[in-house]
């Protein structure tokens, strides 16, 4: 249940609060989303953040002034949570990245560019599944260990190292507007396991988007309309739609 005197929610935005679009650009975010994330926030007082693997650029085009808080690139970008500052060293390894990733037949595929990061979907092409694997891992070994490779739904993705959503988590938590909450994680994906991690340690819970996996997670909601059904009622009602 969410106690509206001191919980904190943490929301993923793909697959959890919208549905997953052929285009990362061409998600739907309506209105009455946006009012529903203002009036989550208001209920808990300001303890509410998304935590996305999208650059928070790109979460402030589709979300705009009902973003709030937020987590971008997997936690390697903050807002409310203190800076994060890139090293030059960071975008030199990029760059080579960058030119290395110019010369793989990229054909079927989506690049996407997130200035820190650099995605490569497969959802045109999960055919090429292990062939973008293997090459993002051997794009990481050009990164002196400033990059990692995640892996979440049709996407590989060069991320900056020591970051992740549960980072974004334990970040969020230092900030006084956060101070005893209990932690409450919504998503959807393999990226999101760090932080149902991050909150079953910290004495919170995860909740488990879609199909029913091996997860940290402790619920689960059948889809993205539940999420939203959901958010609205267990501030009222204790769990509403969950499943154990």
């Amino acid at each position: 249940m969410l106690d509206a005197d001191r919980d904190a929610l943490f929301l993923d935005l793909d697959g959890t609060l919208v549905e997953i679009a052929p285009r990362p650009s061409a998600i739907r975010v309506t209105s009455a989303l946006k009012a529903l994330l203002v009036q989550a926030r208001n209920a808990l007082r300001g303890r509410l953040a998304i935590v996305s693997g999208r650059s928070l650029a790109d979460l402030d085009r589709h979300l705009g002034a009902a973003l709030g808080l937020a987590a971008g690139t997997h936690g390697a970008e903050l807002r409310g949570a203190g800076t994060r500052i890139h090293a030059p060293e960071r975008h030199r390894a990029l760059a080579r990245i960058r030119l290395a990733l110019s010369r793989f037949d990229t054909s079927g595929l989506l690049i996407e560019d997130k200035d820190i990061a650099i995605a490569i979907h497969y959802r045109d092409r999960p055919d090429r599944q292990e062939e973008v694997l293997s090459q993002a891992k051997y794009l990481a070994t050009l990164s002196d260990g400033l990059f990692a490779v995640q892996q979440g739904r049709m996407v590989a993705e060069l991320k900056p190292t020591g970051f992740d959503k549960g980072s974004a988590v334990r970040a969020f938590l230092q900030e006084p507007v956060f101070a005893g909450a209990r932690p409450v994680f919504i998503g959807d994906d393999l990226t999101d396991e760090a932080g149902f991690q991050a909150c079953a340690a910290l004495g919170g819970y995860g909740v488990l988007v879609g199909e029913p996996r091996p997860s940290a997670a402790r619920y689960g909601l059948e889809d993205v309309e539940a999420v939203h059904r959901w958010i609205v009622a267990s501030l009222n009602e204790p769990r509403e739609g969950l499943t154990i």
